[in-house]
């Protein structure tokens, strides 16, 4: 991909635009200047002139930004997970073919429409539980929470 020209992109305006307040964010708001203007595709060593640092600092720079948003992901993801209306523990050893039975009589008691077929929520809870399932197998403890607009969330329990 061609470098854009910093001069083209202003990380200032683009800020603004998408109503960035550092004082309400989890970013630095020179994190957020290097992470509009990578997303956009400019190139470290041209932001690093621009910023009048070295190119190694902006790659620190956005290292550091992307693991804070990862870290606010994540954060988001277990708030709502703990606020979820359903709630369903699902144990080491449950075969994948019994979760969506049992998440959809979860959500029929909360009063809860699951926005996923069953093929649907076995490949979703597959895909985020990662190498907690094996096959069919549930290797480690999983919560899958369903939100009040029926979105599936699965956290990985964190005892081993």
């Amino acid at each position: 991909m061609d470098d854009p020209s910093a001069d083209d992109l202003d990380a200032e305006s683009i800020l603004e635009k998408v109503g960035f307040e550092a004082e309400t964010n989890v970013l630095t708001r020179r994190q957020a200047e290097v992470l509009a203007l990578r997303e956009r595709g400019v190139a470290q060593t041209t932001i690093a002139t621009r910023l009048g640092t070295s190119r190694a600092n902006v790659s620190s720079i956005e290292a550091s930004a992307r693991t804070n948003v990862e870290k606010a992901r994540e954060t988001v993801a277990f708030a709502e997970a703990l606020d979820a209306p359903v709630r369903v523990e699902v144990e080491a050893g449950t075969d994948l073919y019994d979760i969506p039975s049992r998440v959809y009589a979860a959500c029929d008691d909360a009063g809860v429409k699951v926005n996923q077929t069953a093929p649907e929520l076995m490949k979703s809870v597959s895909d985020a539980a990662g190498d907690a399932i094996s096959g069919r197998a549930v290797k480690r403890d999983l919560l899958v929470g369903v939100t009040v607009d029926g979105s599936v969330q699965v956290r990985r329990s964190r005892v081993e």
